[in-house]
């Protein structure tokens, strides 16, 4: 292993055996043999990376590819079906909320064994107790059985225990997106505090945004594979760019099936999906598309870029004075803008038949990230006719200017 590496990963192989109905109890497995098959399914078909001491590196790629599984390898929680894991120190992980964790002890208790299970001596651990229970802000609950923790006070717990042992290399699985946005705002302070320390990184998330706040380098996993890996903006553009045409992909499918003569079974079948929907329902709100200024639909955009909110709707009865609103979150839930027609005193709409309603951003200000929105249309009153969350998910990148939400114009002066 070259000094320089904390981590060496050769050739890595790694499969599962995915069961089509595995029989439970031994009468079931003797009875019912047929359950008991399966198919090997390769997660990993023979990665190799290195990641050298002090580097941060997220881990990309859709639900399935094998982010959490190459983590569990790193950390040794499971065992390779073929290649080798190199790792210099010692190892902090943060795979699984509450992993390792007791329910019926208290949390002091927990704090003993997960960072004994981390290497920790008993003096160690009394040394740190004081640090560990402070940063997870749990000083009142610390004595309470963790099985009366909710999933916020796991993980300040977990990762609290994780970030004060002092480890050489630190394994995180998506644990980031847990708690409440002061508690993550503490957490990523801490990461850059660690890593500002020489600790080594692996961080393994779907925010793009988030990798890039600690890391300066990423790893794309497609298919069991490394599809991409280098420079954080440089590889998280490229996967954005698949992600977009896999959309559109998808939709253009849907197009086709929507002409082959069962459109309204398709549509029948998506408002039993579509259950984050609220309202009195006299109108329905059927379809939000984004489109760039040429007019085509897309989902991925540049700062600076026009974005075209197109909201389609049907009638069920008629609605004399209607409203519409949208509001623009970010995929932590950080509301970035909001607005109605009422509120910006346009005039109200009869709707008697179905229709279209637009609504354009020019030259959008929105900084690199994933985007939702959500639409509503409401009477003159303020009733809510329709809430449809989550309708439609877009992303902004490339911009290589600030961090937070919006770009504000400015000016330095420098005397």
């Amino acid at each position: 292993m070259k000094q320089e590496n904390a981590i060496e990963v050769h050739d890595l192989k790694k499969k599962f055996k995915v069961y089509y109905d595995k029989g439970r109890s031994f009468q079931e497995k003797v009875m019912f043999r047929n359950r008991n098959r399966y198919e090997e399914r390769w997660v990993l078909n023979g990665i190799s990376f290195n990641i050298r001491k002090g580097d941060a590196v997220g881990l990309i790629g859709h639900n399935g590819c094998g982010k959490s599984t190459t983590l569990k390898l790193l950390a040794g929680i499971l065992y390779p079906d073929a290649g080798s894991v190199r790792l210099a120190g010692r190892i902090s992980s943060l795979l699984e909320l509450g992993a390792g964790f007791h329910p019926d002890m208290s949390g002091r208790e927990n704090i003993y064994i997960n960072a004994s299970i981390f290497g920790l001596t008993k003096t160690e651990i009394d040394r740190r107790l004081d640090d560990i229970i402070e940063f997870s802000e749990l000083e009142h609950y610390i004595d309470n059985p963790v099985r009366t923790y909710s999933s916020g006070m796991y993980m300040r717990l977990a990762f609290s225990v994780a970030i004060n042992v002092d480890a050489d290399i630190l394994l995180i699985d998506e644990i980031l997106a847990v708690g409440d946005v002061n508690f993550q705002t503490k957490c990523f302070n801490k990461l850059m505090e660690i890593r500002a320390k020489g600790t080594t990184i692996v961080l393994v998330s779907h925010s793009p945004e988030q990798i890039e706040r600690i890391c300066t380098k990423s790893i794309w996993l497609q298919n069991g594979l490394i599809r991409m890996e280098g420079n954080s903006r440089k590889v998280h553009k490229a996967y954005l760019e698949y992600m977009n045409s896999e959309r559109k992909r998808l939709e253009n499918n849907k197009e086709k099936i929507a002409q082959s003569n069962i459109s309204e079974k398709v549509e029948e079948k998506e408002d039993i999906l579509k259950i984050n929907r609220r309202g009195t329902g006299e109108a329905r709100i059927t379809e939000v598309r984004c489109y760039n200024k040429k007019d085509e639909e897309e989902h991925y955009f540049l700062k600076g870029e026009d974005i075209r909110f197109e909201i389609s709707y049907k009638i069920k009865e008629k609605i004399d004075k209607a409203y519409f609103g949208l509001c623009i979150f970010r995929n932590d839930g950080v509301r970035c803008y909001g607005i109605n027609t009422r509120a910006e005193g346009l005039e109200y709409k009869i709707l008697d038949k179905d229709g279209k309603v637009s609504m354009i951003f020019p030259e959008i200000s929105l900084m690199k990230g994933e985007f939702t929105i959500d639409v509503t249309i409401e009477d003159q009153f303020g009733n809510t006719i329709d809430y449809y969350d989550n309708a439609k998910a877009f992303d902004v990148s490339m911009n290589e200017l600030g961090s937070g939400v919006a770009y504000l114009n400015h000016i330095w002066k420098i005397e």
